[in-house]
């Protein structure tokens, strides 16, 4: 009875955190999902939403992905024997077809692996991974100058069916 109820309110509320960023920043070619190797109190803080990947990458070393510059702030009651490191490097757990194809992305000219959301599946945390070019600086305001055109024809068209 728990389990269904859980996944009732799971479903809704099964993100963890969102790179708005990267979308603006970016075109996003292809995604990827991937898991993450995490230790004890990373998944603590994970439950709790203290996470953001505004800042972080994904980094192909060795033929295995990692994500840097995540920030997963430490709980004060999570551990008081060890001493957590906030950014530290996390691997990310990925087939190796998917991996063989993302370091033969990466190393074409412009490519880079951005992550775009946390998530939970079946209880273990997923990271989102976009294969993406970098947009210039018109690429952008034509983008937003798109957004505010969309959002006045919606205003137009509420006010004229009145």
């Amino acid at each position: 009875m728990a389990k269904s109820k859980s996944n009732k309110t799971g479903s809704g509320s099964s993100t963890i955190a969102l790179n708005k960023k990267a979308r603006h920043d970016y075109h996003i070619e292809e995604r990827f999902e991937a898991g993450l190797a995490l230790e004890g109190w990373e998944v603590k803080s994970l439950r709790a939403g203290k996470v953001q990947l505004t800042e972080s990458y994904v980094i192909v070393k060795d033929g295995e992905a990692f994500l840097f510059g995540c920030l997963i702030t430490p709980l004060l009651t999570a551990s008081t024997h060890i001493h957590p490191d906030p950014t530290r490097t996390r691997k990310l757990l990925l087939h190796r077809e998917e991996l063989d194809k993302l370091i033969g992305a990466v190393e074409r000219k412009g490519y880079a692996l951005i992550p775009l959301a946390m998530y939970w599946k079946r209880g273990r945390a997923k990271l989102e991974i976009g294969l993406a070019k970098g947009k210039k600086a018109h690429d952008k305001r034509a983008a937003i100058k798109e957004r505010d055109w969309a959002r006045e024809k919606q205003r137009i068209m509420k006010s004229g069916a009145r």
